[in-house]
């Protein structure tokens, strides 16, 4: 189940709003910019999975995005607690950052958090099992797999290359909670 935090981005300790409420989650995005849904597989997905295995079983969902919004690429990311290059991995994606195109996850397995930097607020959101978002092009955000990672991702590209981020240099991710799996 996701979960939204929304704060005031000068004051970390003292949440404006939080709910586990999916309808006003999404409500409170979609005001945002931000796309979130809920996918289900056509067909089961076991741990391990190969990629093709997983892309297959989410092929309507993944296509449906493709032709609506331009995506040309489509890859599957999956992170475990015992790989060994998960402290470096998860500093690589905890910087403040945006990007040239869309930032499209839909979340397998696992979970992740999200934290976006809209104007004077930032949004934490927890992305579990069976759910996409979607962060238009140049927002600001950073994204936190946790010390212990769990989770196979479904990515979404405009660009062939894949993720390129451009950081902001700002220190805010540092002053905003952590995943701590």
């Amino acid at each position: 189940m996701s979960e939204l935090t929304c704060f005031r981005d000068d004051n970390p300790d003292h949440p404006i709003e939080q709910t586990t409420d999916f309808s006003r989650i999404r409500e409170l995005l979609a005001a945002q910019g931000i796309r979130l849904e809920q996918w289900a597989a056509e067909q089961p997905v076991a741990a391990g999975a190969l990629q093709d295995d997983v892309l297959e079983a989410y092929r309507s969902d993944i296509d449906r995005l493709m032709a609506a919004d331009g995506y040309v690429t489509v890859d599957v990311v999956s992170m475990h607690p015992e790989h060994p290059d998960k402290a470096a991995v998860r500093e690589k994606f905890l910087a403040e950052h945006t990007h040239s195109e869309d930032e499209v996850r839909f979340f397998v397995d696992g979970e992740g958090l999200f934290t976006l930097h809209l104007g004077d607020r930032v949004f934490e959101v927890l992305c579990q099992k069976g759910e996409l978002i979607s962060v238009p092009a140049n927002t600001p955000h950073w994204f936190d797999m946790g010390p212990n990672p769990s989770f196979v991702a479904i990515r979404l590209f405009n660009n062939p290359e894949g993720w390129v981020a451009n950081f902001t240099g700002s220190d805010i991710a540092s002053r905003f909670s952590r995943l701590s799996n």
